[in-house]
This record gives structure tokens, C-alpha cells and sequence, in this order.
């Protein structure tokens, strides 16, 4: 595929019974919108306090956080929702194709190749609030899309080699933006323009102080309220919001909701109360083993099934003893049943094989049972097998190592069931809980122990390589090196044709699950529950990269409703 066809294609507790089915009927017909109330909302990483408000840090929870806040150039287009008669769910973490795109703060854009560049018109109108000690009430310009860019380039934090592909980002005029490559990237868009660090942050902001809370201020449909440490986000109705929703083909003024917040809560049994007794009006992540009670509970519940965005493996350090060896990495693979978890721990409410490419990626994903032989053996359990292996790697004994995992997990049996699998062929798992700012530290500085266990969110075909088998990437717990991978991992970002992207992905994930980076795990089914209020609703969970806020500013609350269930 040409890039002219590219950038054609960018353009283009139970209540009574009765009770009950009057909120089946209720939300059967959801009637017109309503403006006001509340909304209290768990987040899909609901037991993981608040990272940083400043995306110069790069903090990967940025615009699950600030996403009300601060805007993008581009977003998803929810119109496009399943709910709507479209063909997308939005649901994962980091995955627009081209024709679920939108322009939020760009009104259009488009790819030149002669020279390359993308030329970018903004919104005209669109309007950064006044902020009391920050600024003045003023209107976004092409200069507010160049600083954030710079900013972000020029952090020391930034991820290696993350905007290589572009020479300069210039303001043509007021509401014109060009962006000069060096060469094509397929993430170019992802990259700055809904991906995780791609918010609009205006130059006061910076100049008070961009990492604390209580400057945050963007041109979104809400303002902040207040920051609890580690317990909640509120944020308050942006009466000035440029954007609008259609329903019913009326057009409606956004958002609906007066106020919104995220609340934070590690304990599950906690935040499963917070559903049941509707403190919390959504919860974007139920585990399966909590959803029979609460039907039970609380019938009312509205549910949404899907399978988790992202792989749990225990990643094990290939520049460290004795994980330098394939075998042993291997042999650990092989040591544990994984159809037993699957059957036992999940109560066969997961799947087996959606690591490192989810089953969504169509054209991506290829089956377990198309993969070559060595990449089957990762997922069948031959204990004996794995005792030959570490006799071979001169382990017949066995050995010890650590695993290091977070206090925000909720898995601390899964690790238990492994370690268990493990001790049988002679080798002893120590797990140390650190708290979640030490626990992702430890990675980051690439100082993490042996044994690594994480759920790591897939993000998109082409990064979900990227992030986790380049060297020096952030997202690298096992030290992942292959130059071959390398190679293949620069053609496949500079290919525009994506027929092309996808047989190249595919076999870089053949030969990089060969090398069992990780003990590979099974991927759970969640769910994700909202009362009946919740209107213009449909579980939902992304419009970009971790960001759920144009979702949200799109809900409304039917009060009425809420009265009647005695809620």
C-alpha cells in the first residue's frame, strides 16, 4: 500500500424483583439525555493510584488519570462504538485501526509525501480554561501542539528512539501544524497523536509547574476538583467544552455528567462492595470469580465480558545467570501446566495463548496451533522434559531465584500455583512484594530481580513488539536482545504497506516466543459492571491509549432512575 493510499485511508445488595425489571425496561429505553449528576468510576487499574499529571515524565497511567483533562490531536471515533451498530468495542488498551479514528483537537489532517510530512488543520475555538495562579481563559494554538512535542522530545525521560522518525514539528500559522519525517513510521500516529503521552499541555502549565495536581488544566470537558493522594480524582464540568454528542439525531452539548471521579482502591474486596452498593457506578475490571455473586447481589448490574488486554508472564532476565541458558528458560515453561490453570485457577475463564499479539489483532495473531513446534512446547506440560533441560544446562539439582511482584496484583495464588509447579522439578521461587512506585522502578532502571511477574498490556501489534523485545526499551523485564529482531523490528515500523506488517509480525513472533523470554501464563476473561443509570453506555473502555475520559464526558446519569432503585 502506497502511503497516498495511507493517507487516504487517514482521512476516510438485591432490590425486589419489580424493581428489577423496571430497571431492565429503564435501560431497554434509555430515553433523551439528561444533564447533572454524578459519576463514580473504578478505572480498568482501579487498585493503582495516580502516576504523574506531567507527560514529560512519561508515565504510562497518564491519560487514564488526566484524559478529562487534557485533549489529543486525535481520538477514537465512538460512534463507530458496537453499541452504535459499529464494529469496534473499544476495549483495547492501546489499538485504533485508521477507520476508527477521529479528530479531536485536529479538524483534519493529512500525509504529503513529497517531502513527507503530515499537515495537521486545528480546531479553531477550542479554549484553554482560566486558571486562578496558571492562566488567563485562552484559545489552543498550533504553538500549545509544537511545545508539547517539544517538551516531550527533550525529557530525559523519553522513550529511546521514540520520535526518530521525525526531523522538526513546526507551526505554519495559528491553527496549522507540520510534522517533517526523516523517514515513515507506522506508529506515527500513535506516537503523538493519541498514544499515551500525546496530551495537549499548555506552556503556563509547564511555567507553574506541570507535576503538580493542582495546576492541571487542558482544554477537555472537565476541569480538575481535587486530588486525594492515593484515594481519588475528582473533576468538576468544563461549562466551556467545545465538543458534542449525537443521539437520537440531536446534537447535545458535552459533557453530560456535573462531576466525575476516579476512585482508588487496592483492596478487591473493597472496591467489589463499592459496585454492589452502588458507591461505585461503574467498575471497568471484574474478575470472573467475583461476577456470579454480584448477579446474584445485585441483578441490576449491567455486565460486559472481554478478554484482558495484555499477557501475565513471569518475565525471566536473559543477562542473568542461569536464565542466560534457553534451556533453562525453556524448562521452566515446560515445568508448569498451564491447561491446569486455566482449569483450576480461572475456572476455564481464560485462554491459553495472547502473548505478546492479542486475538483481536486480526491479520497480526496467528493461533497456537499453526505455531512451529518449538513455540508448542512452551504450552504443553512435560515435567520430565523440563528436568532433562536443566540437567542438560547443568542444573540437575535444580536452583533458587527471586520473583518480584507488585502489592497493587491481586494474583498472589496464581504465583503461588506456579511456585508450586516449579518446587516438583527441583527449582525454588522466592516472591517479594514491593510496593507498586518500587515494584515498576525496579523494571525501569532495569534493576528488577531474576524473576519478574507483570501483567503487561499488549497496546498494539507493532509497539507490543516493540516495547518488550528492543534493547532499551522500558517495557523489557527479561533484557531482551536479538540483533535479527532489531533488524526486523525497524522494517516492520518504516513498511506502510500493513498486508505487509502483518506477515512480518507474525513470524518476529514466532521466533522471539521460541527464545521463552517468559514463563508464558494464560490471559484471563474480565468483566466490566455499570448500573443501570449509566446511559449512552455500552462498556467501553478506551478512546486512545489508556484513556477513557471522551467515554465518560459522553455518559449521562439518569437520576430519575437511580431515585427509583433507591440508590
Amino acid at each position: 500500500m502506497q502511503l497516498t493510499t495511507l493517507a487516504r485511508q487517514l482521512r476516510a445488595i438485591a432490590l425486589p424483583a419489580a424493581l428489577a425489571v423496571a430497571a431492565t425496561s429503564a435501560f431497554a429505553q434509555a430515553g433523551k439525555p439528561q444533564y447533572g449528576g454524578q459519576l463514580n468510576i473504578g478505572n480498568v487499574y482501579v487498585t493503582v493510584s495516580p502516576l504523574s499529571p506531567d507527560n514529560a515524565d512519561w508515565p504510562w497511567k497518564h491519560n487514564q488519570d488526566t484524559g478529562l483533562v487534557y485533549e489529543q490531536l486525535f481520538a477514537a471515533d465512538l460512534t463507530k462504538a458496537r453499541r452504535n451498530g459499529g464494529k469496534y468495542p473499544f476495549i483495547s488498551d492501546a489499538w485504533l485501526p485508521t477507520d476508527s479514528l477521529r479528530g479531536e483537537l485536529a479538524e483534519s489532517w493529512k500525509m504529503e509525501q513529497n517531502p513527507l510530512r503530515v499537515v495537521v488543520k486545528l480546531r479553531r475555538g477550542v479554549m484553554f480554561p482560566a486558571k486562578p495562579g496558571v492562566m488567563e481563559a485562552r484559545e489552543l494554538t498550533a504553538e500549545d501542539v509544537v511545545f508539547s512535542y517539544e517538551r516531550l522530545n527533550k525529557s530525559p525521560k523519553k522513550i529511546p528512539g521514540y520520535f526518530d522518525h521525525l526531523t522538526k514539528v513546526e507551526a505554519n500559522d495559528k491553527h496549522t501544524v507540520t510534522f517533517h519525517f526523516k523517514e515513515y513510521n507506522a506508529e506515527w500516529d500513535y506516537r503523538f497523536g493519541w498514544g499515551y503521552y500525546s496530551a495537549i499541555i499548555p506552556k503556563e502549565v509547564a511555567a507553574a509547574g506541570a507535576t503538580q495536581w493542582k495546576n492541571l488544566n487542558g482544554t477537555g470537558p472537565y476541569t480538575l476538583g481535587e486530588y486525594v493522594q492515593s484515594a481519588s480524582l475528582s473533576f468538576n464540568k468544563n461549562p466551556n467544552y467545545w465538543d458534542k454528542e449525537k443521539i437520537g439525531g440531536q446534537e447535545y452539548k458535552l459533557p453530560f455528567a456535573d462531576k466525575i471521579t476516579y476512585r482508588y482502591i487496592k483492596d478487591e474486596a473493597t472496591f467489589l462492595t463499592a459496585l454492589r452498593t452502588a458507591k461505585l457506578d461503574i467498575l471497568e475490571a471484574v474478575r470472573w470469580s467475583a461476577v456470579e455473586e454480584l448477579k446474584k447481589s445485585a441483578p441490576q448490574i449491567q455486565w460486559s465480558r472481554y478478554l484482558a488486554n495484555g499477557g501475565s508472564f513471569i518475565a525471566l532476565r536473559m543477562d542473568t545467570k542461569p536464565f542466560d541458558d534457553v534451556r533453562v528458560r525453556r524448562a521452566l515453561n515446560m515445568a508448569v501446566d498451564k491447561q491446569a490453570i486455566i482449569k483450576q485457577y480461572y475456572g476455564g475463564n481464560a485462554e491459553m495463548f495472547t502473548y505478546p499479539m492479542h486475538p483481536n489483532y486480526t491479520g497480526y495473531y496467528e493461533p497456537l496451533e499453526t505455531m512451529p513446534p518449538e513455540v508448542k512446547e512452551l504450552y504443553t506440560f512435560n515435567p520430565a522434559k523440563a528436568k532433562q533441560l536443566l540437567a542438560e544446562a547443568g542444573h540437575p539439582k535444580g536452583f533458587s531465584f527471586k520473583v518480584q511482584t507488585s502489592s497493587s496484583s491481586v494474583e498472589a495464588d496464581l504465583l503461588a500455583m506456579i511456585a508450586a509447579y516449579l518446587q516438583k522439578v527441583g527449582v525454588t521461587m522466592e516472591i517479594e512484594t514491593l510496593d507498586y512506585g518500587a515494584y515498576l522502578s525496579a523494571m525501569t532502571t532495569k534493576k528488577n530481580a531474576p524473576g519478574y511477574f507483570m501483567f503487561l498490556g499488549h497496546t498494539n501489534p507493532t509497539t507490543a513488539l516493540r516495547k518488550s523485545f528492543v534493547k532499551g526499551q522500558m517495557w523489557n523485564p527479561s533484557q531482551f536482545y536479538d540483533a535479527d529482531i532489531e533488524k526486523k523490528m525497524a522494517e516492520v515500523l518504516a513498511e506502510p504497506d500493513e498486508r505487509v506488517r502483518q506477515v512480518k509480525v507474525r513470524l518476529m513472533t514466532r521466533q522471539i516466543l521460541a527464545q521463552a523470554p517468559s514463563i508464558l501464563l494464560p490471559t484471563p476473561y474480565v468483566y466490566t459492571g455499570w448500573w443501570p443509570w449509566v446511559k449512552n453506555y455500552g462498556g467501553e473502555l478506551r478512546a486512545g491509549a489508556e484513556r477513557p475520559g471522551p467515554i465518560h464526558a459522553r455518559i449521562w446519569v439518569d437520576q430519575e432512575l437511580k431515585k427509583k432503585l433507591g440508590k
